[in-house]
């Protein structure tokens, strides 16, 4: 793959090289690193079994080439959305103990302003 654009390889491709390979090496030879790093994708399963190869020995090639070494170029814009602010038009909150119990009206709480009272009344009562 030396001498060739830095493009990765289609799986058909890969597999073309592991045949290719297949055809004309000598006896037991091993698979060259070449074609291990060719190999080296995502999804080690469909991966191995679309060249036929050692599930086991990809996998820790994988691992060993670190994260992302099989992804493409990281995105260069990620939007990000923030989730609307849901205000609840009525809230009934109703606790009881063992002595008493409270019951708590509210309207037009959000789910921050809930978060903000529960953490403050569990904080009380521990």
């Amino acid at each position: 793959m030396t001498g060739r654009s830095a493009r990765r390889l289609t799986i058909r491709e890969v597999r073309t090289r592991f045949e290719q390979w297949r055809r004309n090496r000598k006896k037991k030879a091993a698979i060259p690193d070449e074609l291990w790093s060719a190999a080296v994708r995502d999804g080690v399963n469909r991966t191995a079994a679309e060249l036929r190869l050692d599930g086991g020995k990809l996998k820790r090639l994988m691992v060993a080439a670190g994260p992302g070494a099989s992804k493409s170029a990281p995105a260069s814009f990620v939007e990000l959305v923030a989730p609307r602010t849901v205000s609840l038009p009525e809230c009934m909150i109703e606790l009881e103990g063992r002595r008493d119990k409270i019951r708590i009206q509210w309207r037009g709480a959000s789910a921050s302003d809930l978060a903000s009272l529960s953490r403050a009344l569990w904080e009380v009562a521990s």
